[in-house]
């Protein structure tokens, strides 16, 4: 059978890259060895792609930003190693604010989901069907967004987080909590989650512990860091939390209510 596809002769493929038929691949793109581009791909200028990665049919990759103050720069895509990009994703490339886009290794992006302009993704995230991710926005590791969660541009989610289907994300939220409800609000600490990533029940009831000085005493967010600062005694964790926190550009999403 012949394969019909568009193949830049100056994009540089490793060894044992597969392409389907009716991909294109421009100028100025890399993919890692082992990948497998599937068919209908467009895979754009400045788009990277580490290796042993698998990409569905559909998928555009290093599209220019859909940013009216984009004015043509050379911008680039990064993609991590052995991550998966299902059907239909769209990845857009950086503007001159960072100079790219970039996802981590290890992810899975599920069908449909678009991940914007200068988006910076950790590793081991999965992000569900129809995940929209406007511009600028953080995303840690071991992330888990559900279905059709819409994230608002310059938000943060820490590391562990897991944000419910259906969320309209405007806040920042921060590591190793539930995120649910409307609006977005703190629905507890993701035990399961953490369990799963090799957490001791120890450790769980010290992350639930500073999380309820932050989001379940009715104190404002100076007075809480203070509190956890002077009742909490000092672990990666704590002060993983506390870093977030004092970095956090959209403030923090509500407690209970």
């Amino acid at each position: 059978m012949n394969t019909i596809h568009s193949i830049h002769p100056e994009a540089i493929l490793g060894d044992k890259v597969e392409v389907g038929p009716f991909t294109t691949i421009e100028k100025n793109v890399e993919i890692g060895e082992g990948t497998w581009i599937g068919p209908n791909i467009t895979l754009m200028s400045g788009t990277r792609i580490g290796k042993n990665c698998k990409i569905f049919p559909g998928a555009v990759i290093g599209a220019i930003p859909q940013d009216l103050k984009f004015s043509g720069e050379e911008t680039l895509a990064l993609i991590g190693d052995h991550t998966t990009i299902r059907e239909c994703v769209t990845i857009n490339r950086g503007t001159s604010d960072t100079g790219k886009t970039e996802v981590g290794s290890h992810n899975l992006i599920m069908a449909y989901s678009h991940i914007a302009h200068d988006c910076k993704i950790g590793n081991y995230c999965v992000f569900s069907n129809n995940s929209t991710l406007a511009g600028h926005i953080t995303v840690g590791n071991h992330v888990i967004l559900a279905g059709l969660v819409a994230i608002h541009q310059f938000c943060s989610v820490g590391d562990y987080a897991f944000v419910g289907g259906g969320a309209k994300v405007r806040k920042d939220i921060p590591p190793y909590v539930k995120a649910a409800r409307e609006p977005i609000s703190y629905a507890g600490v993701n035990s399961v989650g953490l369990r799963r990533k090799g957490f001791t029940t120890e450790k769980i009831q010290e992350i639930q512990s500073i999380y309820r000085i932050l989001f379940q005493n009715n104190l404002n967010t100076s007075n809480a860091v203070r509190v956890i600062e002077a009742e909490q005694i000092a672990s990666p964790e704590r002060d993983l939390i506390l870093q977030f926190i004092q970095q956090s550009k959209r403030g923090l999403m509500k407690g209970y209510f």
